[in-house]
């Protein structure tokens, strides 16, 4: 039976959160699926994971096998990674195509951009044609995509929005921070597996009410009055600090800024939940993006990457202080793991009705509760 999501809908005053089956019922994580993930724009994996043209990297994304793919021009496409034939999957493990894609089953072979160049045997021993088998109708299915903060965002049922209509918005607000920047090499990337579901790991993220009791080393310097809530009816939340220190290394060195930023970020940082599942943070000197990868009800992957002005590459003697940086984020996103999981268990509470929000702090948390309830409601009437 649908769930009841009127209560969810109401002003933040008066609000429940979502009920419990939105974290533990498969049958609401199909709709979700669905409504919530397939319908808008999902982040799926990062660019720097193909980083030279001919690289492929597959993807399961809820069950739905993908291709993420840089072209010979640089440019970034998302396909089905099944083959038009009979159904097989074309690239197993991350890899570099040196040709074309070819499946593994019967050699039918297709372009980076997805077209289908070659069918051996198609018509019969030695005959690699077929009349009724037309090559320019059997090209692999194209998913919706596109690349922002280095995100590989997709909408899986295409019919959601252009993404930078959706979030014009966002775009417009960080818009100095849309502009190159490089991933920090292997320390800068790292997966957390979370028993929990993906949407508590939004939600913890997009507010700074738990700040002292989670993160006290951040809320030394950062503390609960230095920040603001962002919390923009739907599309995406988060928060703010009016202060920002940066880290320094053994030498007194820091991270050269991102070029061009205003100097109101001299001083601040912003993080928002880009929904449904990405997260972003952005400070003068370096930005991150986490993918929330959802497994099932009570589990969930974070894909974690930083980036910086200038590559690795190109400043070396930074290395030991982006490894420094590395290591205390992720310690920082380690220290909210016991709380998005002892939430996730607290839903199994079958007499808690969604929980209340402060009108004061969970501003950006009702605003997705809101943005979720609304894509469900929206996805029953389609």
């Amino acid at each position: 039976m649908p769930q009841d999501l009127s209560t969810v809908l109401r002003p933040i005053e008066t609000a429940n959160g979502l009920p419990n089956a939105h974290y533990t019922d498969p049958v609401v994580f199909a709709e979700e699926r669905q409504s919530v993930l397939f319908a808008n724009w999902s982040g799926i994996g990062f660019g720097k994971d193909v980083p030279n043209p001919g690289d492929a990297k597959p993807v399961s994304f809820l069950g739905m096998p993908l291709l993420i793919v840089r072209d010979h021009n640089g440019a970034i496409g998302v396909f089905q990674n099944t083959c038009r034939h009979r159904g097989m999957i074309l690239v197993a493990e991350p890899t570099n195509v040196r040709g074309t894609i070819r499946c593994p089953y019967h050699s039918w072979c297709y372009s980076l951009n997805g077209q289908l160049r070659a069918t051996p045997h198609v018509g019969g021993p030695g005959q690699n044609k077929h009349d009724d088998i037309r090559l320019d109708e059997l090209g692999l299915i194209r998913i919706a995509s596109h690349v922002w903060q280095d995100v590989v965002f997709v909408n899986v049922d295409g019919n959601a929005d252009p993404f930078d209509v959706m979030h014009a918005d966002l775009l417009a607000r960080w818009a100095e921070f849309d502009q190159p920047l490089h991933f920090g090499g292997p320390s800068s990337g790292f997966r957390l597996d979370v028993r929990t579901n993906w949407k508590l790991a939004v939600e913890n993220y997009c507010e700074s009410y738990h700040l002292p009791w989670v993160h006290p080393g951040l809320n030394s310097y950062s503390r609960l009055e230095d920040h603001y809530n962002i919390a923009e009816r739907g599309k995406y939340s988060g928060q703010g600090t009016k202060v920002y220190q940066q880290l320094k290394g053994d030498q007194g060195e820091v991270f050269p800024d991102i070029p061009n930023v205003d100097d109101k970020w001299k001083e601040g940082g912003e993080y928002v939940a880009v929904y449904p599942n990405v997260l972003l943070g952005v400070q003068r000197d370096h930005t991150f993006a986490i993918v929330l990868e959802p497994v099932d009800t009570e589990e969930t992957h974070e894909h974690i990457a930083l980036y910086y002005a200038v590559s690795p590459q190109d400043s070396p003697e930074l290395d030991a202080l982006r490894d420094k940086n590395g290591a205390l984020w992720k310690t920082v996103f380690a220290e909210d793991i016991f709380v998005v999981e002892g939430m996730q268990q607290g839903r199994h509470g079958v007499k808690f009705d969604g929980g209340r929000f402060s009108p004061a702090m969970d501003g950006p948390t009702h605003n997705f509760h809101h943005w979720v309830a609304t894509q469900v409601m929206e996805g029953r009437t389609r």
